[in-house]
């Protein structure tokens, strides 16, 4: 621990090397600015530990993934074991997540993503849907409702000039990313139009997907003081999913779908795969009541047609979602104060209906089971927002939360509704930052998170409603350092943190892989995050034009604390899923002619695969560079000509390992070296 404390306190000494860049080289950049669905502010105040992803680094990464994105923000570990498969966590594990995301909440513009049920399906989005996302790291559950993990905002791109894009991609393994957008901005009504075909073969067998997308967002300015937006879109996703292999099938064949055994078929034969169609629409209007007042209101809707047939059944998931969120905004500014509050709630219901049957070669056959459920997930919250003198900046918010759900089930045996109710849960936050110099701030906060299990733990792939699931939470204590220069030059931040949490949920597997969930006593997760940014060359006149170096470092003591399962003892043993230490570091070269480079590495220590820890994945260097011409003119069309090699080194890791699994099939192997290009056409 005082190892990367010195490591923390290092951090900021880079400030030496920031200031030594005369001030006049570049142009002072714009003051970064984080929404938090509420009043813009900066991010070098901001009381959360929350980190901003934008346009540009979207941009230097391959555009047919966000995996490698995220994956560069400390705290954040995105995992995709086929194309099309993605898991995500914030400052945990994936235990409770085989496929998924769960224990996050996500929202798109100003509507929620994340259902009542607590399932996300980022999958379904294409990457062209993400203009910028603030990703907040630990829990949010104050103002965003049941979560132990985080947060992420996702906004669309802005509709800020008229424009017509059209892009392509070609690459390995018959990758092919396709996108084409509209926007158009009048006097008070603007509006987009995208649309995206992404497929790919897959490195594995098994393990092709496609992905259909179409997305609109549509904004009127009504008055001066009034806004109406319109957001939906449209996922058509398939993709198969190929399975773990054990370390010996490993080294037979990386390529290898999961194989049959004398009791079970293979994934080919039971033509594993994920078909998911989901709408989502909403509708949101803001208004400017006076100078102190001001309303916002949403409301939206999802439809998911959900199939899966896997290696012991085929099943039938149909899901629909209504929910609205609404708050009012009160703001006061005095000379040395001023005063910011908020009221609202978030409401939202989802009703699953699930079957079950037998898989015949990817064919449904005769039924296992079929069960309804509705999920009912409400909060109310309150936030106060004091900032005094502009150094002094004083956060105190709350939420009350309700979930419950019903059920009944049609088949094998016939059972009428019943319901649960959790206990009614608050969720306080208090958190500050410190101003200590103009370029330097100082924050803490202390918060606690809950997180219900979903209705996809709740029932999950052995057909049975477990109602012995408790809901996690845990009370999270944190330290942050932010500073900058002047001329924004270098960037750094650093957080520190100490969660402890309680009756933590984990995924165990039959013998014949189907999966249940039991709480698992405690977890202790301390953790330190750092980031920097550092433009040691910017705005230059020679051949190079610009230099961005970029490091990111996470460190993760994750344990269980009183983990017994059966006569195991897990406690003391390192978290199942999380790395001890993730470092990526990036350089960005600018040219003259608009021709740029971008390089990454990525190291990532070895995972425990297993509760026990008695199985680790390997510690893998993985190395990316991309490299292209913008704005390249002809008449009034600009071109961007790219292309990028993954997995440079061709190193033999998973993206993705299965944990806990039954009979040591834990590796989803990832490609090796691989290539992609593309062209980008703007009108």
């Amino acid at each position: 621990m005082k190892q990367n404390l010195t490591l923390l306190l290092t951090l900021f000494s880079f400030t030496g090397l920031a200031q030594t860049i005369k001030p006049d080289s570049t142009k002072k950049l714009e003051e970064v600015t984080v929404k938090g669905y509420y009043n813009s502010h900066s991010l070098l105040r901001s009381v959360s530990a929350v980190t901003l992803i934008d346009s540009n680094l979207i941009g230097n990464q391959q555009s047919s993934s966000l995996v490698s994105t995220l994956n560069t923000v400390p705290g954040v570990r995105m995992e995709e074991r086929s194309p099309g498969s993605y898991r995500l966590s914030l400052r945990g594990s994936l235990l409770r997540s085989p496929f998924g995301i769960r224990n996050i909440k996500i929202y798109i513009d100003d509507f929620p993503l994340t259902d009542a049920g607590g399932n996300t399906y980022l999958n379904a989005l294409d990457v062209s849907a993400v203009g910028m996302m603030e990703i907040y790291k630990g829990p949010e559950a104050s103002i965003f409702g049941a979560n132990t993990g985080g947060a992420i905002l996702i906004n669309p791109p802005r509709i800020n000039h008229n424009e017509i894009n059209i892009s392509a991609i070609g690459g390995s393994y018959g990758l092919l990313h396709q996108t084409a957008s509209i926007k158009q901005q009048y006097k008070k009504y603007s509006f987009s139009f995208s649309e995206g075909y992404q497929r790919s073969d897959g490195y594995r067998q098994n393990s092709a997907m496609g992905r259909k997308y179409f997305q609109t967002l549509q904004q009127w300015n009504y008055s001066n003081a009034g806004s109406l937006k319109a957001f939906a879109f449209y996922s058509d996703l398939n993709y198969e999913t190929p399975g773990g292999l054990t370390a010996a099938q490993l080294d037979q064949n990386p390529k290898l779908a999961r194989p049959a055994t004398p009791t079970l078929p293979g994934a080919i034969s039971q033509q594993a795969a994920i078909y998911n169609k989901t709408i989502f629409g909403g509708i949101s209007n803001s208004y400017q009541i006076n100078k102190h007042l001001k309303h916002v209101i949403a409301l939206f809707t999802s439809y998911t047609d959900f199939k899966n047939p896997f290696i012991t059944n085929y099943e039938k998931r149909y899901e629909s979602t209504l929910g609205l969120r609404t708050f009012l905004e009160y703001a006061q500014a005095k000379e040395d104060i001023k005063f910011n509050a908020q009221i609202g709630l978030e409401s939202s219901a989802t009703k699953s209906q699930i079957k079950n049957f037998n898989n015949n070669s990817g064919e449904a056959t005769s039924m296992q089971a079929s069960d309804r459920l509705k999920a009912g997930q409400d909060f109310a919250y309150f936030r106060l927002n004091f900032d005094i003198n502009n150094k002094f900046l004083i956060e105190l918010a709350s939420s009350l939360n309700f979930f419950s759900y019903d059920y009944e089930s049609y088949f094998p045996a016939t059972i009428a509704t019943k319901e649960r109710k959790f206990n009614t849960q608050f969720m306080p936050k208090a958190a500050l930052s410190y101003l200590i110099a103009n370029d330097f701030s100082v924050r803490a906060s202390i918060s606690k998170g809950y997180s219900t299990p979903t209705i996809a733990e709740v029932r999950s792939s052995d057909n049975n409603i477990n109602n012995n699931l408790q809901a996690e939470s845990g009370w999270n204590y944190e330290l942050g350092l932010r500073y900058k220069t002047g001329n924004n030059r270098f960037y750094a931040n650093g957080n520190i943190f100490h969660y402890e949490l309680k009756n933590a949920i984990v995924r165990r597997l039959n013998q014949n892989d189907t999966e249940y969930f039991i709480n698992a006593g405690g977890t202790k997760q301390e953790g330190i995050e750092l980031e920097t940014a550092l433009w040691i060359i910017k705005n230059n006149t020679s051949w190079l034009t610009g230099l961005q170096l970029r490091s990111n470092y996470t460190w993760s003591q994750f344990k269980f604390e009183d983990f017994v399962s059966g006569t195991s003892n897990y406690a003391g043993n390192q978290l199942t899923g999380v790395p001890k230490n993730i470092w990526v570091n990036s350089l960005e070269f600018n040219f003259k002619k608009e021709l740029y480079l971008f390089a990454q590495h990525n190291y990532t220590s070895a995972i425990p695969l297993n509760d026990a820890n008695t199985t680790f994945s390997k510690r893998y260097h993985l190395l990316e560079v991309k490299a292209g011409i913008k704005n390249l003119r002809l008449s009034r069309t600009r071109l961007d000509l790219f292309a990028g090699l993954n997995n440079l080194l061709n190193i033999d890791y998973s993206l993705g390992n299965d944990l806990n699994a039954a009979n040591g099939r834990y590796f989803n192997p990832a490609p090796g070296i691989n290539f992609y290009t593309g062209l980008s056409i703007q009108l």
